[in-house]
């Protein structure tokens, strides 16, 4: 006979308690394979594809797209028995609707289908002691074995009592409304979350893109609708216009106070509820100073130039600002040791760590976050950028791990491509520095006691006044400096 096993959302490291479900993968009555991915999740650092550790047919799914659950929880549960086990079939899906699909109802199919369960299609004998521990639906099929795809299991080729399957299928359909069954044609988190945010049904809602797919722009329509119906106090959807007609709450609603005095309520929770504790823990805890310099940026602009243009065996991929920038500042931290450290509160002492993990801060639809460049201090412009660049769009993507956002010793901050010359940003705890750059502009120079128009830039360095002094902070960034102004300073470590 099949056994049910419950798959929990496992433990997904660096201290990540909670997830969201963002997209299942899979649904009631798939086979599944072993580590075949079942669940996209967004954690405080990354959305990650979690795999299933069994593999047989999915017989239940634990919490609807959008749901945060905490480390430990049910996600699904998959039937694992030999080909010959065919049992009763009776699927339910707890992710899907508003509530209506929870785990003592899936509870209640397991009576109704477990009893006068025969096995290998004879109709005849007990149900399966394990289905009634379980307290989950049986689906009797699966091998356990990893499959070559993923197959809906078809009630009509199982022996099934006629009275137990009607009975299945009664408390299924209660327990799934036809409303509200099958996947929400949306992609983007973005999406799903302003949804939430204004209470909006996704699965009552039209989308205008291919195949159906819902798009912010059909989202913010439908807000706007219910925004303009709800001030003009007009309980029909006469002014609401034909593709977001059927877009109702998805609980009762309570009574919404003017237009003009709504106050929006944001969570903060995911990649923003992280980035929030640990700038707050910064300023707890870290003693910041910032000090800054203007440079000549005309000379390493150039020298990029003929990186970029250089041909023959020289040629090879482009080599960004941000690049460059970063091989200056493992330079730098290897003459400035004291900056790519942290601070050990417990034990009262300063680690200097011996690799340079560079940081660097990208923004992107669900926030900052910061990718690592490991072992930065052992790589060349060329290979620092074509990491940059993988990262990068990772993280456009949201494609990054949180393996990839931790681990930092030293964050490189490019606030420029913002259009703005300086800032004081807060250190990324627990490191010890930051470095922030500037947009590069044509400016009024002195140059060889004569004035031009060079580009000048500007570079600050805020710095845990604990692991240093501002001489040596200074002496970090007049390097830097240095650096940018005649980048031939940098052969002395190449």
């Amino acid at each position: 006979m099949p056994q049910v096993f419950e798959f929990k959302l496992p433990d997904l490291g660096e201290g990540l308690t909670e997830a969201e479900i963002v997209r299942w993968l899979v649904e009631v009555g798939d086979v599944v394979a072993i580590d075949q991915p079942v669940v996209e999740v967004e954690t405080a650092k990354a959305m990650v594809e979690v795999p299933c550790p069994y593999g047989g047919v999915v017989t239940a799914r634990f919490g609807e797209e959008g749901t945060e659950l905490p480390v430990g929880a049910p996600l699904l549960t998959v039937a694992v028995g030999s080909e010959g086990a065919l049992g009763p079939v009776g699927l339910v899906d707890s992710g899907s609707g508003s509530g209506s699909g929870s785990g003592a109802e899936a509870g209640s199919v397991v009576s109704a289908v477990g009893s006068g369960a025969g096995s290998g299609g004879a109709g005849s004998g007990s149900g399966s002691g394990e289905a009634e521990a379980s307290g989950n639906v049986l689906v009797g099929y699966g091998t356990g074995a990893p499959v070559a795809r993923r197959r809906r299991v078809r009630p009509e080729a199982m022996a099934v009592p006629a009275a137990a399957h009607v009975t299945a299928a009664a408390a299924v359909s209660a327990a799934v409304p036809d409303a509200v069954q099958g996947p929400v044609a949306v992609v983007s988190p973005l999406v799903r979350k302003l949804a939430r945010q204004h209470d909006l049904d996704l699965r009552q809602l039209a989308g205008s893109g291919p195949d159906g797919l819902i798009l912010r722009a059909d989202v913010e329509s439908a807000i706007r609708a219910l925004t303009e119906g709800a001030a003009a106090a007009t309980p029909t959807s006469a002014s609401v216009p034909e593709s977001v007609s059927a877009v109702q709450p998805s609980r009762p609603s309570v009574a919404q106070p003017a237009a003009s005095s709504a106050v929006e309520r944001i969570p903060l929770r995911g990649v923003r509820g992280a980035v929030a504790d640990k700038l707050a823990r910064s300023r707890r805890e870290i003693p910041d100073a910032t000090c800054w310099v203007d440079a000549d940026a005309t000379e390493l602009m150039a020298a990029r130039s003929a990186m970029n243009s250089a041909g023959g065996p020289a040629a090879g991929p482009k080599v960004s600002v941000l690049a460059l920038l970063a091989r200056i500042c493992t330079a730098a931290l290897a003459r400035f040791p004291e900056l790519n450290s942290t601070v050990d509160l417990e034990a009262r002492e300063i680690v200097r760590l011996p690799e340079v993990h560079l940081g660097f801060a990208a923004q992107t639809e669900r926030g900052l976050v910061v990718p690592v460049v490991r072992d930065a201090q052992a790589r060349n412009a060329e290979s620092i950028g074509a990491e940059i660049a993988r990262l990068t769009e990772a993280a456009r993507t949201g494609r990054l791990t949180p393996a990839e956002l931790t681990g930092g010793t030293f964050t490189l901050n490019n606030y420029g491509v913002f259009g703005v010359d300086g800032s004081t940003p807060i250190i990324n705890h627990p490191e010890a520095a930051m470095l922030g750059v500037g947009r590069i502009v044509p400016k009024p120079w002195v140059h060889e006691g004569e004035l031009a128009v060079r580009q000048v830039v500007q570079l600050s360095l805020t710095f845990d006044h604990r692991v240093c002094d501002g001489g040596t902070a200074g002496g970090f960034l007049r390097y830097v400096a240095d650096c940018v102004e005649q980048p031939a300073v940098l052969l002395r470590t190449l």
